[in-house]
């Protein structure tokens, strides 16, 4: 995500063809003898024990993320790999797309968005996906070009007021990934 262009990523992945398809090759796939003397296998525990847990996640996650794109250097590509490591699903797809371009422009980014409040707004019964309402402060954040003419939109509102998405990931820290970020204007005010 690059944070001066968050409004523009309301694109949504399209996965039901693939999961219906998996679902079809599954249910024809040769199914293995049962097992006589099957082993015990352990009951799975659910990633997080409370709905508090998972939002306290939710929110380390979002902010590491966002500590992720504040230190990414548009000049060094290496330095995107931290905040792809925050990401699936939409928000990596954008972050792929946009920190490239950045780099292929020789824009320049500084200053750092700011988050300024984080409540929760819904999860699943399994705490698996999460969604989040972030207010963010980006006054301080500006994209130039070689040129050093501003690529920020002008009209792009100091605090934006987003709605995040989260899906858990055994490859996070946190349990959790950034899966989608939208403006909204619904939920907690800025």
């Amino acid at each position: 995500m690059v944070l001066a262009t968050v409004a523009c990523m309301s694109r949504r992945a399209i996965v039901a063809a693939t999961v219906l398809m998996l679902a079809v090759l599954a249910g024809c796939a040769a199914q293995p003898a049962p097992n006589p003397n099957p082993t015990p296998t352990p009951t799975p525990t659910p990633g997080f024990t409370s709905e508090a847990d998972a939002y306290r996640a939710a929110e380390d996650t979002y902010r590491a993320y966002v500590d992720a794109a504040n230190a990414a250097d548009t000049r060094d590509p290496a330095t995107f790999e931290d905040v792809y490591k925050w990401a699936t699903g939409d928000a990596l797809a954008a972050d792929k797309k946009t920190f490239p371009e950045l780099y292929s422009k020789h824009a320049v980014k500084t200053g750092d968005a700011v988050i300024m409040t984080v409540e929760s707004r819904e999860a699943d019964e399994r705490l698996s996906k999460l969604a989040i309402d972030v207010c963010q402060d980006v006054s301080h954040v500006d994209v130039r070009n070689e040129a050093g003419d501003s690529l920020v939109d002008p009209s792009r509102p100091d605090v934006q007021m987003l709605l995040v998405r989260l899906v858990s990931s055994d490859q996070s820290p946190t349990g959790l990934l950034v899966s989608g970020i939208w403006s909204r204007s619904d939920g907690v005010t800025c």
